[in-house]
């Protein structure tokens, strides 16, 4: 954040931000006002949801299953906005693991999530994502150098799925790297952080030692991104054969998404 940009404080909505103003590898910044990322928006209150209608929004990218959406519940309408759910995940594959997380007692945590398991699930989740979700990340592209923003992304805590995707973007833009890290890390600050919820009768309740288990699914660590950076690479050989023949981004879609999203 700089000092000139003044953060919105959204009551139930978590992880708001734009991601304007981070640099290119050739000088240039991207827009602000024209990319937002964000957790749901099915808990936003009417004062979130009239700040979000002043945004100007086109769409939202909405990343989430349809085992989060019964779960959470479906994002808030916005008058005018275009509502885009590109799921980024299997509902069959999650869903019991984190009825298990929310409600399982400690021995269970231990069994699924103790010894480095929890950390290894969220690489293989990121590893998946860019290997198996070429034509959804090529479809956002596709839709974000067309008539898609000013735009917003988010998932259930705006973080995983979401923050590949903003990632995935930024490096079409060409946005140096470490200032994608750096945003992609934002997530952790407190204020953004998603809220836990456990159920009452969990064995272990949120204990010091269930905190530590379940830590690893519920903040970013440079690991996870590494992982999916990797991960490129080792697929396609680099970040620009996986835009173009991963993502079948064109230089001529590539240009317009740069004209759309990066200052003059």
């Amino acid at each position: 954040m700089t000092s000139e940009t003044v953060e919105p404080v959204l009551t139930g909505v978590r992880n708001f931000r734009d991601v304007g103003g981070l640099p290119t590898t050739d000088g240039r910044r991207v827009r602000r006002g024209v990319l937002y990322r964000s957790g749901h928006l099915a808990h936003a209150t009417e004062e979130d949801a009239a700040f979000l209608a002043r945004l100007g929004l086109h769409t939202v990218f909405d990343f989430r299953n349809s085992a989060d959406q019964a779960l959470e519940g479906p994002d808030v309408e916005l008058p005018g906005v275009r509502n885009v759910n590109i799921p980024l995940s299997d509902p069959a594959e999650g869903a019991e693991f984190w009825t298990m997380v929310r409600e399982g007692d400690l021995a269970l945590l231990r069994s699924l999530l103790g010894e480095g398991q929890a950390e290894a699930r969220m690489v293989a989740s990121y590893r998946m994502m860019v290997r198996q979700r070429t034509s959804e990340h090529g479809r956002l592209l596709r839709e974000l150098a067309g008539e898609s923003v000013p735009a917003l992304m988010h998932c259930a805590a705006g973080k995983d799925r979401a923050g590949l995707s903003i990632a995935v973007t930024l490096l079409a833009l060409d946005v140096e790297r470490d200032a994608i890290e750096a945003d992609y890390l934002e997530s952790n600050a407190p204020h953004r952080r998603y809220r836990i919820h456990r159920s009452p009768d969990a064995g272990g309740g949120m204990s010091p030692e269930v905190r530590e288990l379940i830590a690893p699914l519920f903040e970013v660590r440079p690991a996870y991104l590494h992982a999916a950076f990797d991960t490129i690479t080792e697929t396609w050989g680099g970040v620009e054969p996986y835009l173009s023949e991963g993502l079948g981004l064109t230089p001529g879609l590539r240009e317009r998404l740069r004209d759309r999203l990066l200052e003059l």
